[in-house]
């Protein structure tokens, strides 16, 4: 079976839409001239965050800042901060970079085109023709993770994900209209996730069922396939709890490129596939200090691996000094930094055994660094 033309699927999933459109924060009224700052904030947000977080979150981003100037003259500190809970802090690093290169290079407008959107600190293919044809009506094509769905089954794409993204994105194309190619998109989006939802599809709800394809063929519920995922490889390392006698906590602030950039964090040793030994553990130590280790580890899970982490505990010298890039923070104002999960987890371990005295002698007790008194 040959799907319609697409001027009639356009016609469906427009109708449709038109019936049925979520109620969403960021999404303006039906006949309204969308925000183009809250179209921007909006998928940034939910490039890897619920719909559902996403609505709880982005009108507490709104009062902060309700404005795209606000957002500009803001500390990174503070946005960083808000962002807690919505994905990698790349993204705020980058909506904070976006908002004062929007100020200074234009005039405080976004940009209409999608070329000149992409040009933009963390916008891609994707956001950058989200914005322009939800917030401006330009001609765009938008393929997130609902349409590759629906898409897909549409034409019966059999190839497995990844490689039918191409395939994919061609046919989305070729369905994309020149008149209301924003509400087009959010009613591709939309229909993924009411309707063409993963799993079991609701076919006899559908607008466009009878022009489906993989519907005709009793495969909707196997599309998109996907190809097999390889195992996530493990990192490990050794994270160091640092006290001083006034009950302050060293923290460090990770460099601004790469994994949670610009991000305060407990030192550790670098992350790597083979356990840190002893004499690695020392050379990483920012402050001489003598530890005790913590029973147990903490694991995290990203995108790409996962991390397994051995904590030790120590005390410094009332006047051992934070190296560059370090601060000393009083273990009851931790709440008052951007402290990522994986982050906050080592700080609950370490509390956790904390009770015992830093400076109590034990069987299993290691000294790093420099000599210093307990």
């Amino acid at each position: 079976m040959q799907a319609s033309k697409p001027s009639a699927i356009v016609k469906a999933v427009l109708g449709w839409y038109d019936r049925h459109r979520r109620a969403l924060p960021w999404r303006a009224p039906q006949g309204a001239r969308p925000d183009p700052y809250h179209v921007w904030l909006s998928e940034i947000m939910l490039q890897q965050t619920t719909v559902p977080t996403v609505g709880r979150r982005f009108g507490r981003f709104l009062e902060r800042w309700p404005a795209l100037g606000d957002l500009a003259a803001a500390g990174l500190d503070d946005v960083l901060h808000e962002w807690q809970g919505l994905g990698y802090y790349a993204r705020a690093r980058n909506l904070h970079a976006c908002a004062r290169q929007i100020m200074r290079d234009h005039g405080g407008r976004f940009p209409e085109d999608a070329v000149e959107l992409r040009a933009l600190p963390g916008i891609g293919d994707y956001t950058a023709a989200a914005i322009a044809a939800i917030a401006f009506g330009r001609k765009a094509t938008v393929v997130d993770g609902n349409v590759e769905r629906v898409v897909a089954r549409l034409y019966a794409i059999e190839q497995p994900l990844p490689g039918a993204k191409t395939a994919i994105r061609a046919r989305a194309a070729l369905l994309t209209p020149q008149d209301r190619p924003g509400d087009f998109a959010q009613g591709m989006m939309d229909l993924g996730a009411a309707i063409c939802v993963p799993g079991r599809p609701r076919c006899d709800l559908c607008p466009i069922s009878r022009r489906c394809a993989a519907y005709a063929k009793g495969i909707a519920e196997t599309l998109p396939a996907r190809a097999a995922k390889k195992p996530k490889p493990t990192r490990t390392g050794v994270a160091f709890w640092i006290e001083r006698p006034d009950g302050a906590v060293l923290l460090r602030r990770r460099p601004e490129n790469g994994l949670l950039g610009g991000m305060m964090e407990l030192p550790s040793t670098e992350w790597r596939e083979k356990p840190a030994g002893a004499k690695r553990a020392t050379r990483a130590t920012p402050v001489a200090a003598r530890f005790r280790p913590v029973d147990g580890t903490v694991r995290h899970e990203f995108t790409h691996f996962k991390l397994e982490l051995s904590v030790l505990l120590g005390r410094a010298s009332s006047g051992a000094q934070a190296p560059k890039g370090a601060l000393w923070c009083p273990v009851d104002r931790l709440g008052e930094y951007a402290l990522p999960t994986v982050m906050k987890k080592l700080v609950r371990h370490a509390l956790s055994a904390r009770g015992a005295p830093l400076d109590r002698p034990v069987r299993s007790q290691y000294q790093y660094g420099r000599t210093s008194s307990m």
